[in-house]
């Protein structure tokens, strides 16, 4: 089986702390610090830069992690195979997603899939496009949900189109009473998520010539609803983050429509570990069965 002390970096970088990582793992954190510096030595080179917050990777240990973690996922894989030879129907499978998805798909699909596997283990963390894709890349999650494009190395499915509306307080009234022109939007203030303002959410305010000085931003989708329910701006959100939103707002489509593609990603490692592969499945029934006009994943 693989070194411990591979085990030991991978949860120090996950855990930040070397004191948290020896909590994790059940052992001293001299225990810990003794297998870093014992693999330091072995590669000639130091992991991490200690200081008082914590353990932060130098720039050789951000190159070295990938590696460190396809092994440590293709033991992982190792081990589910030999269970489910077994019959055993054991492992885990690890989830990244973004708001809206970890508030309106992870939920119903981990419910469905505890009740047919209930010894697969699921852990889900939140992120954004960037950060879950990048997660996928390195092996510190099987499966994310982000936005395309995808420009990584990974096993991309695409998913659902997710059409993008204005939001606006309840007395606002687009001039044709259906749909947002470049007139209703002009010198009104916009309020987003900034991780959202890189991908699609820009394109469509680029195309309505919102610039920089009409963008506010706020922490998540409910406190857009609420700043733009107290007259603060417009907010501009997708469907699937409006679905369990409340608040005294309106929604309008673009006159122009706008998308974000949402998209599965998968480490090409780990899609082949059986856990991972049955729940790529269930992810894929789920939605088409949710979406059954709008799936992409044929």
């Amino acid at each position: 089986m693989a070194n411990f002390a591979y085990e030991v970096f991978a949860t120090v970088v996950a855990q930040h702390t070397f004191y948290q990582a020896a909590a994790t793992l059940n052992v001293t954190p001299s225990a810990v610090s003794h297998s870093i510096n014992q693999l330091e030595k072995e590669l000639g080179f130091p992991l991490f830069i200690r200081n008082r917050s914590g353990a932060e990777l130098t720039t050789d240990g951000r190159q070295v992690l990938p590696y460190v973690q396809e092994i440590l996922n293709t033991e992982s894989n190792l081990k589910q195979v030999a269970d489910n030879i077994q019959g055993l129907h054991s492992g885990s499978v690890r989830i990244g997603g973004f708001s809206s998805v970890c508030i309106n798909w992870l939920p119903r699909i981990i419910r469905r899939f505890n009740h047919q596997y209930p010894d697969i283990k699921i852990s889900v963390v939140q992120g954004n496009f960037n950060e879950i894709t990048n997660w996928a890349k390195i092996g510190t999650i099987d499966i994310g949900f982000t936005s395309m494009p995808v420009n990584e190395n990974l096993l991309v499915h695409s998913l659902i189109d997710d059409p993008i509306y204005c939001v606006t307080p309840a007395n606002f009234v687009p001039e044709n009473g259906d749909y947002i022109t470049t007139d209703d939007v002009a010198d009104k203030n916009f309020i987003l998520q900034q991780s959202d303002y890189d991908r699609d959410t820009k394109l469509a305010l680029d195309h309505y010539h919102v610039t920089n000085n009409y963008l506010n931003f706020s922490i998540d989708d409910q406190s857009i609803i609420s700043m733009v329910e107290s007259g603060l701006g417009l907010g501009i959100l997708p469907q699937l983050a409006l679905r369990k939103l409340t608040g005294d707002v309106n929604t309008y489509p673009f006159a122009e429509p706008y998308n974000r593609e949402i998209a599965l990603v998968a480490n090409k490692t780990q899609a082949t570990a059986p856990s991972t592969a049955v729940m790529i499945r269930a992810i894929k029934a789920f939605l088409t069965e949710e979406y059954p006009d709008r799936m992409r994943w044929k």
